[in-house]
């Protein structure tokens, strides 16, 4: 089993890391972003997003009303449909559900988010949480009917509304239920970057030991994802490979070695 995570970004390659995916001899499951088509909509819309960032130095989008539904235009609507029409078509025979879907994925309302902003400390409240579970009978339902899963946000909180979250967490909560052999990520750079700027400095190889000092070195929300990349190692992950899903072969690439392996 493969848990193949595909970034948002505008320049990621979805045709061909579907038609890698037609040619794996193992199941998957995919879970997908779609943050530029989501800024693209918000700005259409004249309704830009908004980023808070929390004291602890953590950057996430501010889920109001507005926001999730834009959101969902984004990722549970245009982004899903899109992608499993694209699995269609290379006879990979898929079914897009988001987290409120069979409540697939199931969450924690925020209490609040510890921000400080002009100088004050201020608790500010919105529509996003923390993934906890996955309805599993569900998954593997799919799983063992040869349907497969593409998943996105929005989830559903404890009170059954639909709440924003991040799609690594929501990756954490899968593999704790799935125990994947590998999970992929498809990112848009060639792999994890000592120096974000410099597409030269590839980390090939890292280890699970090495993410937690990694995290000190970086900020906003690349530091949110090595968190999440810690904990992933804590639900039992034993490889992840994070690879450019901008190139031609984005999958074959990253099994291959190109890209950065976490063991």
């Amino acid at each position: 089993m493969i848990i193949v995570k595909i970034g948002g970004g505008a320049e990621i390659n979805l045709k061909n890391i579907v038609m890698d995916l037609a040619e794996l001899d193992e199941q998957f499951i995919i879970v997908h972003g779609a943050n530029a088509l989501r800024d693209q909509i918000a700005h259409d819309l004249n309704k830009p997003k908004k980023v808070v960032t929390s004291v602890s130095g953590y950057a996430s989008v501010f889920s109001d009303e507005t926001a999730l539904d834009i959101m969902m235009m984004a990722y549970a609507g245009l982004r899903n449909k899109r992608l499993v029409e694209l699995c269609q078509q290379h006879g990979i025979n898929a079914v897009g559900l988001s987290g409120l879907d069979g409540k697939m994925i199931q969450g924690q309302r925020n209490k609040g988010i510890r921000i400080k902003e002009d100088g004050k400390l201020k608790i500010v409240r919105d529509f996003s949480g923390k993934p906890r579970s996955v309805n599993v009978g569900l998954l593997n339902l799919l799983l063992k009917n040869d349907y497969t899963p593409v998943l996105s946000v929005p989830i559903i909180d404890e009170n059954n509304y639909a709440i924003n979250s991040e799609n690594d967490d929501i990756i954490n909560v899968i593999q704790e239920s799935l125990k994947a052999d590998k999970i992929i990520q498809l990112i848009e750079a060639p792999g994890f970057l000592d120096d974000k700027d410099n597409p030269d400095s590839l980390v090939s190889k890292m280890t699970k030991d090495e993410i937690k000092r990694r995290e000190e070195q970086v900020e906003g929300r690349m530091k949110r994802k090595m968190l999440a990349l810690s904990n992933l190692f804590d639900k039992g992950a034993t490889t992840v490979i994070i690879c450019d899903g901008r190139a031609e072969h984005p999958i074959k690439n990253g099994l291959a070695g190109k890209g950065t392996i976490i063991q």
